[in-house]
């Protein structure tokens, strides 16, 4: 079968045989780069990858929060030291297309100092803050509208401040799941950290907070499956703050099958885990920790499904997807790599590559699961 011009098929000794790759590592243009079958099935008969923004100071890199009602993508950047100033600073944008699909970009002041990972949450946006110096960090809600209102929901566990809270998803029965490892303190704006790199829930309802995953040593994206018996969780501790990296380290996801409650370029591997939940005396216990896949580019940082259970994260050459089996099923590259993304309407996303922002054209049956099980139409 013919494909389009922008895919290439990874064939079975490209894929264990280095002399047989024929994608350079300095590639320019976007390739959709497909290991296996079941990937065309999601790109459809005519992806296409454009650039629909671009800046010359990073202003991409986390959350990525798509409000259908307004046709906008909140997004932050990474720190980054604007050109005289004398220290760095992470800034929050709303990039917003018109009736034409034109889109531009607006850079917002508001109460979110030192955002990171963010979701759909109530009318508005959960950012995580990762918080800077004396300032406690923690989950804080914003409102999508002028003068974009905040409110923190959460700053501390137990008299303790977090270390730089990083990504953030919200479950069907309306607890708050979220990541903290400690970039903040190796990027020089946090303090010594006061826990251990851990995965939070918060119930908002009787402000309960509990520590639901131990054990990593960075952990970073999170997401559950589309019928939220698993969550995938990043570890991306083979990356450090500051610019360092050892690949020796976790580059890893794990998955952890769910059940709710009744009630960088330079970045190198990580790991995603899944888990198991499973309830005990009414409440909600993280069991069966296993590996489930391994970014051979980067580290895969952002991650999300889509309602067929495949599973999406950012890394050094673009997107990755596998199937619910871990089983590696194509790419999106992008030269430079993706950190965040999240799903637009159906058969579109949207990539966070820093100083640009992508629009992903693929099969129109494709949606993200989360604003799907949010009830958020798109």
């Amino acid at each position: 079968m013919a494909l389009p011009r922008n895919c290439k098929r990874i064939s079975l000794l490209e894929r264990v045989i280095s002399a047989e790759r024929t994608i350079p590592a300095d590639f320019t243009e976007p390739i959709f780069a497909i290991y296996h079958n079941d990937f065309i099935s999601i790109i459809g008969a005519d992806p296409e990858a454009t650039v629909a923004l671009e800046a010359k100071h990073p202003f991409a890199h986390e959350a990525g929060v798509y409000i259908p009602n307004d046709e906008s993508v909140f997004v932050t950047s990474n720190k980054y030291l604007p050109s005289g100033a004398a220290k760095g600073k992470i800034v929050v944008s709303k990039l917003s297309r018109d009736s034409k699909g034109n889109w531009t970009r607006h850079e917002l002041s508001t109460g979110v100092r030192m955002g990171n990972g963010g979701i759909n949450y109530k009318n508005g946006i959960l950012f995580c803050d990762q918080g800077s110096g004396n300032r406690l960090g923690g989950l804080v809600y914003m409102n999508t509208q002028p003068p974009y209102a905040t409110t923190v929901l959460l700053d501390n566990y137990h008299g303790r401040a977090f270390n730089s809270v990083n990504d953030v998803v919200v479950s069907a029965d309306g607890t708050i799941w979220f990541t903290d490892p400690i970039y903040g303190y190796e990027q020089g704006f946090k303090g010594m950290p006061q826990l251990p790199c851990q995965v939070y829930r918060f119930d908002p309802e009787t402000s309960d907070v509990r520590v639901m995953a131990d054990g990593f040593g960075r952990p970073n994206g999170i997401c559950f499956s589309p019928d939220e018996k698993t969550v995938y969780i990043t570890d991306t501790d083979s990356v450090h703050g500051d610019g360092t990296t050892d690949p020796m380290r976790a580059s890893t996801m794990s998955v952890t099958p769910h059940t709710p409650s009744d009630s960088f370029s330079r970045r190198a591997n990580a790991v995603r885990y899944a888990f198991d939940l499973v309830e005990r005396n009414q409440s909600p216990f993280l069991s069966n920790r296993r590996l489930f896949a391994m970014a051979d580019v980067g580290i895969p940082d952002g991650i999300k499904c889509d309602l067929k259970g495949n599973v999406y994260s950012g890394c050094g050459d673009g997107v990755s997807v596998w199937n619910a089996g871990g089983v590696l099923l194509g790419k999106i590259m992008i030269r430079g790599g993706v950190a965040n993304f999240c799903f637009g309407r159906k058969g579109e996303m949207f990539l966070l590559n820093e100083t640009k922002f992508w629009v992903v054209r693929v099969a129109k049956n494709v949606q993200g699961a989360l604003l799907h099980g949010m009830g958020i139409k798109v």
